[in-house]
C-alpha cells in the first residue's frame, strides 16, 4: 500500500446546511399544517355549534312567530269586538240623548202650559179674592141688617101704639130676658073654657082661639075693671096700663094650639109683686 494517504470525500457543507433548513422547514409546515388542521377542527365545530344554535333559534322563531300571529289574531278579534261594542255604545249614547232632548222639549213645553194655567189661576184667584171681599162686606151689611131686623123683631109697636121692650118668642128667649132682669116676667097657660086665671097682680081669661089664622081674644082684669083684647096675633104685644102709679104692661102669647095659649107678663120692675099664697 502506498503511502498515499486515501482521503475520504465528505459532502460540503453548504448541501447540510440545505439539508437541515429543508428539515426545519418540513417540521415548521407539519407544526404548521397540524395547527391549521386544528384550527379548522375547531372552526368546524364552532360552525356545527352555530348552525345547531341557529337551528334551535329559528325554530324559536318559528314558534314565536306562529304565537304572535295567534296573538294578533286574538288581539285583532279583540279589537274588532271592543270596536263593535263601542259603536253599539255610542248608538245606545245617541238614542238616550235624543230621548232625553224629546223628554226635556216635553218638559218645558208642559211647564210652559203649567204656567200658563197658574198665569190663569192667579187671576181666577185674583178675581175670587175681590168677589170673597165683596162677599164679606155684603155679609157684614147682611149681619147688619138681619140685627136691625131682629131688633124690629124684638122691639115691635104694641096693639097701644107704645114700643114695646124685648119680647121672647120662645121659652129660651124668655128665659135670656129673665137673665137681663129689666122687668118682671111671669109665665102662663090659658085654655079656652077655663076660669079666670092669676097672673102676677092681674087675671086673665081666654076667650077664643083661632089656630089656622094664629090669633086668640083674651080679658084681662086689673085694677078692678075687664079688658077685652080681642083678636090678638102670635107675638104681638098686648099693652095695657096698671097700678096706682100707673105702668105698662105687656102680654105675649108665643105659642097657640086648638083650644090653649102659652106665653108671658112682662111688668116693669116697679111694678108691684104678686101676693104669695101660703
Amino acid at each position: 500500500m502506498s503511502d498515499e494517504t486515501i482521503v475520504e470525500s465528505k459532502p460540503p457543507m453548504w448541501l447540510a446546511g440545505v439539508a437541515i433548513g429543508g428539515l426545519v422547514l418540513g417540521l415548521g409546515a407539519l407544526a404548521w399544517s397540524l395547527s391549521l388542521q386544528s384550527h379548522l377542527n375547531t372552526a368546524q365545530q364552532n360552525a356545527d355549534s352555530a348552525n345547531k344554535q341557529n337551528a334551535v333559534l329559528a325554530e324559536k322563531l318559528q314558534q314565536t312567530n306562529e304565537r304572535m300571529h295567534a296573538e294578533d289574531q286574538t288581539l285583532a278579534q279583540s279589537v274588532g269586538m271592543t270596536q263593535k261594542q263601542l259603536e253599539d255604545k255610542s248608538n245606545q249614547l245617541i238614542t238616550a240623548q235624543r230621548s232625553a232632548d224629546a223628554a226635556t222639549a216635553r218638559l218645558q213645553k208642559e211647564q210652559a202650559a203649567t204656567a200658563q194655567q197658574v198665569g190663569a189661576v192667579q187671576s181666577d184667584v185674583t178675581t175670587v179674592k175681590t168677589d170673597v171681599g165683596g162677599v164679606k162686606t155684603d155679609v157684614a151689611t147682611t149681619q147688619a141688617d138681619l140685627a136691625s131686623t131682629k131688633t124690629q123683631l124684638t122691639r115691635v109697636m104694641g096693639d097701644s101704639g107704645v114700643m114695646s121692650g124685648l119680647i121672647a118668642t120662645n121659652h129660651d128667649e124668655l128665659e135670656e130676658l129673665k137673665h137681663r132682669g129689666d122687668r118682671n116676667y111671669y109665665e102662663f097657660t090659658l085654655s079656652k073654657g077655663a076660669a079666670a086665671q092669676n097672673v102676677g097682680t092681674i087675671k086673665l081669661e081666654l076667650k077664643k082661639v083661632d089656630p089656622k089664622r094664629s090669633k086668640y081674644t083674651l080679658e084681662v082684669s086689673s085694677d078692678d075693671k075687664n079688658i077685652e083684647k080681642k083678636d090678638k096675633n102670635l107675638d104681638e104685644p098686648v099693652q095695657f096700663y096698671s097700678g096706682k102709679s100707673p105702668a105698662l104692661f105687656e102680654i105675649v102669647v108665643n105659642n097657640i094650639n086648638k083650644n090653649q095659649v102659652t106665653g108671658y107678663l112682662s111688668t116693669p120692675k116697679s111694678a108691684p109683686a104678686p101676693i104669695s099664697v101660703p
